[in-house]
């Protein structure tokens, strides 16, 4: 008798094992019935942790208004240092530019070489603009490159790694001036 009872409670609890994984994997599956489609789509999107990240910032609502009040805020500073003509905004000239700071660096590279800008922001963004740049060496405007190897197309005598650094760290100090 107790060798019945004991296999009997061995296979009952067998059973309710096999019954509680079962259960656990077809919940895992996902739900089932009325408005399945709807739960699973709501639980891939919150469980999702690469949806959590911000892929572009140029799409997010803050960087467009947070880019227009610091070009804002620097277009007098430029202007006063003399990389900006009195005429000219930090908005025009950066139009092409898909960053603010990298709009900066040439800035600051155009006035420390004596490069003109115009055909440093055609190398290095590749965008035609209404600017003469049939000056340029090798503003072709066709192909986006470096700041560094713009440099150095447009003036090869000069150390063009060296001053990329010191362009990128000018725009980085502007940035910090005005609190971005």
């Amino acid at each position: 008798m107790r060798k019945t009872l004991f296999v009997g409670a061995v296979l009952l609890f067998g059973v309710s094992i096999s019954l509680t994984v079962g259960a656990e994997r077809a919940a895992a599956q996902g739900p089932a019935g009325n408005g399945a489609a709807a739960a699973a789509q709501e639980s891939s999107r919150s469980l999702n942790p690469i949806k959590w990240v911000k892929k572009d910032s140029k799409n997010s609502s803050e960087a467009p208004g947070s880019r227009s009040e610091a070009e804002k805020k620097l277009t007098p500073s430029l202007q006063a240092q003399g990389l900006l003509a009195a005429n000219t905004t930090v908005s025009d000239a950066c139009a092409s530019f898909t960053a603010l700071d990298e709009c900066l660096a040439a800035l600051h590279a155009s006035h420390n070489l004596g490069v003109d800008f115009n055909c440093l922001r055609a190398d290095v963004t590749g965008v035609h603009t209404s600017a003469d740049v049939s000056g340029c060496k090798a503003a072709d405007g066709e192909k986006a490159q470096g700041l560094n190897k713009a440099i150095h197309q447009l003036k090869p005598d000069a150390n063009a790694k060296q001053a990329t650094k010191d362009a990128e760290q000018q725009a980085k100090d502007d940035l910090k001036g005005i609190g971005q």
